[in-house]
């Protein structure tokens, strides 16, 4: 590569911060090896990335893209429409900023873009989170160059020839933990206490939140405390619900903007089993109990948690079970040292924490 040179990127998907924190780690490793570089994010009208790539730094297109329902409905009417108006919108975007490659991270965006980057024969790379491939994704697996997954098994979905098992993209921050006396005290948390980090997502999650609002009991007969994420969505509700919780034990927040410390305060996790999340959990090592979200595109949050279960990495609560089950787990993990030590380092030895620099430099050598 000359470094001189003014290599230019186009990143593009999004529609959750699943797909836009791997678009954003591999960004911030482009520019850390190739300063000169110009980078150029593709997103849909109407989603998170178009608010949080801005916020990061960078520049954002929006396409007029929505994703097929899954049920009949009105709205798939319009699709095709906007489909072809994405497609004509996105070969115009990559004319005009004629980049060296496109990296597609998922999501509604990068169909389009990568597509019409294909077709005028710029080399482009796919990066799957999934232990599943998506339908954009799909769709693209012929056209591109290169292919990076999370997960083994993937040459169900895609040519082998093209694959590249890296690992997800996570955070910088998260590869560092801040100390645990420090991270808790930022919370207004009790350094003597064995703590539970309980997270919904940055929107929320419904069951995580019931397991926990209808539990209030059992947590004030143990001697714990919980670090309670909301989401958005449900914040205003779950502070209603607890307000006769001991402070001293329940700490409820919306979202939590400085992630590195919530989980250098936790002593166990409780999340969904996105793929985003997973990767970082096997990073930070701690010892996990999933609860995958049912709505999803064909179950993928189960069978990405069940790839860790499997391996004694993590545990797993069914979403239809957790309001009986997930605080009597956790507290139940809390009394077994021995089971959280095995559970951290299974998760740990999953871990892929140089996968942002293996994707790079696979597109790096794309160009060359």
């Amino acid at each position: 590569m000359d470094m001189q040179k003014p290599y230019r990127f186009i990143l593009s998907g999004g529609g959750t911060g699943g797909h836009i924190f791997p678009a954003l780690a591999i960004a911030y490793e482009i520019k850390k090896q190739l300063p000169n570089a110009e980078i150029l994010f593709v997103g849909a009208e109407g989603k998170m990335e178009m608010q949080k790539i801005p916020e990061a730094g960078y520049k954002i297109f929006g396409l007029p893209i929505a994703g097929i329902q899954r049920s009949l409905s009105l709205k798939n009417l319009s699709f095709p429409f906007k489909l072809l108006n994405s497609l004509r919108q996105a070969k115009k975007i990559v004319k005009n900023f004629k980049p060296d490659a496109v990296i597609g991270v998922g999501g509604y965006a990068s169909g389009p873009t990568l597509r019409a980057a294909s077709n005028l024969g710029i080399p482009c790379l796919l990066q799957e989170q999934n232990s599943y491939a998506g339908l954009t994704n799909k769709w693209l697996k012929n056209k591109v160059k290169q292919i990076c997954v999370a997960y083994e098994g993937m040459e169900q979905y895609f040519p082998s020839s093209k694959l590249n098992i890296t690992g997800n993209p996570v955070r910088n921050n998260l590869l560092q933990l801040p100390e645990r006396s420090s991270a808790l005290e930022s919370f207004g948390l009790d350094r003597n206490k064995r703590t539970i980090l309980v997270l919904g997502g940055s929107l929320g999650a419904r069951t995580i939140n019931e397991s926990i609002a209808q539990n209030l009991d059992l947590l004030a007969k143990q001697d714990h405390q919980i670090l309670w994420q909301t989401g958005k969505l449900y914040h205003k509700e779950m502070l209603v619900r607890s307000e006769n919780a001991d402070s001293n034990q329940l700490k409820v927040v919306e979202f939590i903007k400085n992630m590195d410390e919530a989980y250098a305060a936790a002593d166990i996790i409780v999340t969904r089993a996105g793929a985003l999340s997973v990767s970082e959990l096997q990073v930070v090592g701690k010892p996990v109990i999933f609860v995958p979200s049912p709505n999803v595109a064909e179950d993928h949050q189960t069978k990405n948690a069940q790839a860790l279960v499997k391996k004694d990495a993590a545990l797993l609560v069914k979403d239809a079970d957790a309001v009986d089950d997930l605080l009597p787990t956790a507290f139940g993990l809390l009394k077994n040292v021995d089971q959280q030590k095995k559970l951290s380092e299974n998760i740990m030895k999953m871990a892929k924490p140089k996968a942002t620099e293996e994707i790079v430099s696979i597109i790096f050598k794309m160009i060359e």
